[in-house]
């Protein structure tokens, strides 16, 4: 496909479109006679888009604007300046376009031109490989689940094949089948939705280099690309626009990649990537284009999107409501995809999920290796998004360079969050032992349910002596938060809960608390404790989110609600977010666990199908109420349908045994 710029039969006229307005987006410009300060990758497509423009229709414009971009660029003495010159991102930028470039429209340039750009290329091209080799054990040449690596050799495969250089192509080819084999098969990616889109591309593109140039076919290798567009789906938010910022995300509306979702469509026959390539080359495009932060951001994929789209491909509308990624420790769920439908994402695992963080140890102690380069990671194990009618509710801060569990909606102790944070690798170097993950998983489309419980105590500084820090969090088919906080010691400690939201949470005289995002809003009530001490404050979080572009600044400001307890060897948070309209929360009382139930009667919630019952029990699964008897982690009741429970081995609800077994049990009872 992209050698040979030979797309899929069958028509394409919307990406035709799309290839012509961006080879003329940039005729108005002037190219750099000098590397500019900023990063240069965005002259990389600038040069190959109307290349393939000229492929396509023949106009002399195109191939005159392809030509000065390329001149532009060759003429550049270095590619790269503030960073890591000739080694880094806008070296594998530029090798991948301009060799793609000097394939389509190579034999129609005038010789000296034509020269010079494969001089050029040569040169490059040789600098990044020496670099790699040199370098190997340490950053991106060995990062093997890191958005560098995958784009830098990427752009020596394209240089490769094109030359002919062989040992350029062997060793890209042999890096890459080490990432398919260590990637997660459930196609989740640590490092966040905004580099999953810039990052993720570029295998793709290694593996139609590989299987147009070889005839070796790797796209079921390992797992993660099958099934990495359903982890992008789960991170997008209702309405389809926006996207869950968990990692480094430089903003909500950087997320899509339109000429990645078709090729996932074409080569896995997914009718849902197929509607969303259509969605975001479309109705989505220019808003995308307008309001990311990302750079060159979604514009220049247009050939891409021109190459990889394939017609026969049925596109469907997403229909999938929850979700559970066992590598990532990451669960979604949904009420629906309308825009005005409720979300959560709610994450806990170890720095760049379990695969990364356990082979890299392997990688430490038999090569001396430096395998994990996991910046993009926060420490937010425990930590959960939430996005109801169409507005972000309890938020994450998006990109930062001195990470920060208190910038995540999570839980200090004594005032401190995790060990060894507030810088940019919060994960580098710190024990093996200190992971967090998640335990007692209920996903569950038909009732509606989703139910897990991080486990997060081993991330805080052992001299704490923090036995226990467990977050149970539910979501009820109606769209309702339960979370349940319980914390164990050895000594005293202060226990403080973190909310973060856009606009400060204003005090309701019932005592629960009112996020607001517009029109938008959620009701925060904490039954326990009773005698938390309320404030709410400004977080400013401020980040340089590339190395290339140090001037750079990217500031977002958070409104931070606090409830903090008297000091106690133990602590215990009992709290319900409920989006929208005004349904009661009331606590439940219990002779062991802990009960919520959510009464109907707000806007929008009338009739018994809104009343939900929510029983926890997540350590000692002992539930005793007047009406109901369980042995479980969790007990889930609705007005009408069968209960669910979480890791339960008895359940006698109004006086009948319904569930009664040896092995704990979760799911729909009866």
């Amino acid at each position: 496909m992209l050698l040979s710029a030979t797309p899929p039969p069958g028509p394409r006229p919307a990406q035709e479109t799309r290839v012509r307005e961006e080879a003329a987006r940039h005729r108005g410009l002037t190219p750099p006679r000098t590397h500019p300060s900023a990063s240069i990758t965005w002259l990389g497509p600038a040069a190959s888009n109307p290349a393939l423009a000229y492929r396509i229709g023949g106009d002399p414009a195109d191939l005159a604007e392809s030509r000065r971009w390329i001149e532009a660029a060759v003429r550049l003495p270095h590619w790269g300046k503030a960073h890591m010159p000739d080694h880094d991102l806008d070296a594998g930028w530029l090798l991948h376009h301009l060799s793609l470039a000097h394939r389509w429209i190579g034999e129609d340039l005038p010789d000296g031109v034509r020269a010079l750009l494969r001089y050029k290329l040569l040169l490059q091209g040789r600098r990044l490989y020496e670099f790699a080799v040199a370098s190997e054990g340490r950053w991106w040449s060995s990062s093997y689940w890191q958005n560098h690596n995958w784009i830098c050799y990427a752009g020596l495969a394209t240089a490769g094949y094109v030359l002919g250089k062989e040992e350029w192509t062997e060793r890209a080819k042999d890096n890459l089948g080490t990432v398919l084999d260590l990637m997660p098969e459930d196609g989740s990616h640590a490092e966040g939705v905004v580099y999953w889109r810039y990052g993720v591309p570029f295998l793709a593109i290694h593996l139609d280099l590989l299987k147009e140039a070889e005839g070796i076919d790797w796209w079921d290798r390992g797992g993660f690309l099958t099934n990495t567009f359903r982890y992008r789906l789960h991170q997008t938010a209702p309405g389809f626009a926006f996207n869950v910022d968990h990692g480094d995300c430089h903003d909500r509306r950087s997320g899509h990649s339109a000429g990645l979702y078709y090729r996932l469509a074409a080569q896995y026959g997914i009718p849902e990537a197929q509607w969303m390539g259509d969605l975001a080359s479309g109705e989505l495009l220019w808003a995308e284009a307008a309001e990311s932060g990302v750079r060159p951001g979604i514009l220049p994929e247009a050939y891409l999107e021109y190459l990889w789209y394939d017609p026969s491909v049925t596109a469907v509308r997403p229909t999938e409501t929850r979700a559970f990624f066992p590598d990532l420790g990451l669960l979604a769920a949904r009420t629906g995809w309308e825009d005005d439908a409720t979300l959560v994402s709610f994450k806990a695992s170890p720095g760049g999920g379990h695969t990364a963080w356990g082979t890299s140890e392997k990688h430490r102690a038999e090569l001396g290796w430096e395998t994990l380069n996991q910046g993009h990671h926060h420490p937010d194990s425990g930590s959960f998004v939430l996005v109801s009618q169409g507005a972000f509710l309890a938020v994450d801060e998006g990109y930062s360079n001195r990470k920060r569990a208190a910038h995540h909606n999570l839980l200090l102790v004594d005032g401190q969050g995790y060990a060894d944070e507030d810088r940019y690798h919060v994960y580098k170097d710190i024990p093996y032992e200190r992971q967090a993950r998640q335990r007692d998983v209920l996903v569950d489309a038909e009732g509606g349910w989703a139910h897990s419980t991080a486990e997060i105590a081993a991330m805080y500084d052992p001299a704490l002596g923090v036995r226990r820090l467990d977050r149970t969090l539910v979501f009820t088919p109606a769209g309702r938060l339960v979370l349940l906080d319980l914390a164990e010691a050895d000594e005293d400690r202060a226990w403080t809960f973190l909310l973060q939201t856009d606009r400060p949470t204003e005090p309701r005289p019932d005592g629960a608390r009112l996020i607001r995002s517009g029109a938008a809003t959620a009701l925060v009530r904490q039954f326990a404790p009773l005698d938390a001490s309320v404030t709410c404050e400004v977080t400013e979080v401020e980040a340089n989110p590339t190395s290339s572009t140090p001037e750079l600044r990217l500031t977002r400001t958070l409104h931070t609600l606090r409830s903090a307890t008297a000091r106690s060897s133990d602590g215990l948070f009992l709290t319900t977010i409920t989006p929208g309209g005004t349904c009661a929360a009331e606590e439940v009382a219990c002779v062991e666990g802990h009960g919520v139930a959510f009464r109907p009667g707000g806007a929008g919630e009338a009739g018994a199908e809104a009343a939900e019952t929510v029983f926890l029990s997540p350590v000692a699964r002992r539930i005793r109420h007047a009406t109901l008897s369980a042995d479980a982690a969790a007990v889930l009741l609705t007005a009408a349908g069968a209960p669910y429970v979480v890791a339960a081995t008895r359940l006698e609800l109004a006086g009948r045994v319904l569930l009664d077994v040896t092995e704990p049990y979760t799911g729909k009872v009866g």
